[in-house]
């Protein structure tokens, strides 16, 4: 937004022309800034409640990096989601603090020390869910969310999670992480009173279908209480999760 636009609006706001409530709702929908190859949107902090995410795939590390150099003013820190090694060392070029996580396959570029609230607990089923699970944990913690995290705690072997049940009620929110049938959020969602946000993932062999038989599962559970993601979309669980948290403070 530029800096005339701010000042026309404050004026027309102590002229009484426009209400603090009409001027906020422009605030949220003023333009955004316009690049040959993006719109970034500048102002989906204040809709939204945290700034514009990069997703990488089908951009070349070139405009991941002009949009990157766009959000560098924003108040949050700057998350960039599905990146290669490739797109991490073009920024990386410019933000010397880029934090690179390879498993995940994020970019993390923090702005400042955040206060953490509350407690979203990130559980995996098996091992081999752990990097779904972890773009969970750093949208959410990136976020300003506290997190905990329980890995390889699935159906096979139901003791490992019995074992652990007290970080299950210790949270606020649980983001449950599983391939292969998908079995682990119905589970969990029986045990606890809050919500639960389940994530399949494309891990298993051939009748999963890539995480097929994990979505339906988890879309056809009979435990109530739980919300459901794509595949493999531990972002968009992290992103729920955060807004769950927020509700109602720490």
């Amino acid at each position: 937004m530029k800096l005339e636009k701010i000042k026309n609006l404050l004026e027309e706001v102590q002229s009484g022309v426009v209400t603090i409530e009409e001027a906020v709702t422009r605030l949220k929908f003023l333009p955004y800034e316009e690049l040959d190859f993006a719109k970034v949107d500048h102002h989906r902090q204040l809709r939204k409640g945290f700034a514009e995410v990069v997703f990488c795939e089908g951009k070349t590390p070139e405009q991941v990096a002009k949009i990157i150099d766009k959000l560098q003013n924003c108040e949050n820190n700057i998350i960039a989601t599905r990146a290669s090694l490739e797109i991490y060392n073009q920024i990386k070029k410019k933000f010397n603090q880029a934090e690179w996580h390879d498993s995940s396959r994020v970019i993390l570029i923090r702005n400042g020390v955040q206060q953490r609230i509350g407690n979203i607990l990130v559980m995996s089923a098996g091992t081999s869910d752990i990097p779904v699970a972890e773009e969970a944990v750093l949208t959410a913690e990136a976020m300003g969310n506290k997190v905990t995290t329980l890995f390889d705690v699935g159906v096979a072997g139901l003791h490992r999670l019995f074992a652990n049940l007290k970080f299950l009620y210790d949270a606020k929110v649980i983001i449950v992480v599983a391939g292969m049938e998908g079995a682990l959020p119905s589970v969990v969602s029986g045990l606890v009173d809050k919500p639960v946000i389940a994530v399949p993932t494309s891990i298993g062999y051939g009748t999963s279908f890539g995480g097929i038989s994990a979505l339906l599962t988890m879309l056809n559970s009979c435990s109530a209480g739980i919300s459901v993601v794509n595949i493999d979309n531990g972002f968009g669980a992290g992103y729920v999760a955060s807004l769950i948290n927020r509700i109602g403070g720490n």
